[in-house]
């Protein structure tokens, strides 16, 4: 049995996601200005969404990023007139659209992302690899949560946006 008093590790872990958030809204600015310097900084966050899950209806990123209309509406359409994503007709229903990084898009984000796969090798090189892994992996865990509360609010079908089949 562990010395551990659970209320203080709750508290302990509300801190330190509190911390990793506010440092991860300070890198998507960062990031997003490297991406374009004319890109707002909740903009990387969609369009490293739509490369791991699309292609997305607007109405999905609102879901997924919990954003209202209007902020997912603006970053998409700064998104689209940068060249960094593309609109098309939804296969499933020809009225909506769908959107999916542009080929200039998903080259600046591929970039971005060896650059801070790069550095998260740098930081964490001397940390063995079980421990990375595990870290990973209690972070899926944690994600997947967090995921299951959406669909159970009704926030969200499942981890490709759609009722079944699965596509970060």
């Amino acid at each position: 049995m562990s010395g551990v008093d659970p209320h203080e590790a709750f508290v302990a872990l509300e801190r330190e996601i509190g911390l990793l958030l506010r440092r991860s809204r300070a890198l998507s600015a960062r990031l997003a200005e490297q991406l374009h310097p004319d890109l707002d900084g909740a903009a990387y966050g969609l369009l490293a969404l739509l490369q791991d899950a699309g292609p997305l209806r607007a109405s999905d990123l609102v879901v997924r990023l919990g954003l209202d209309k209007s902020t997912v509406s603006r970053q998409v359409a700064s998104l689209v007139a940068l060249g960094l994503v593309d609109r098309s007709a939804d296969p499933d229903d020809g009225r909506a659209q769908v959107l999916t990084p542009s080929a200039e898009g998903s080259a600046r984000l591929a970039l971005i992302r060896n650059a801070r796969r790069e550095r998260w090798e740098a930081d964490l090189g001397d940390w063995p690899a079980d421990d990375v892994a595990t870290l990973a992996d209690l972070l899926h865990r944690l994600n997947r949560i967090g995921e299951a509360r959406a669909r159970e609010a009704g926030d969200l079908t499942d981890e490709s946006g759609t009722d079944g089949g699965r596509a970060l």
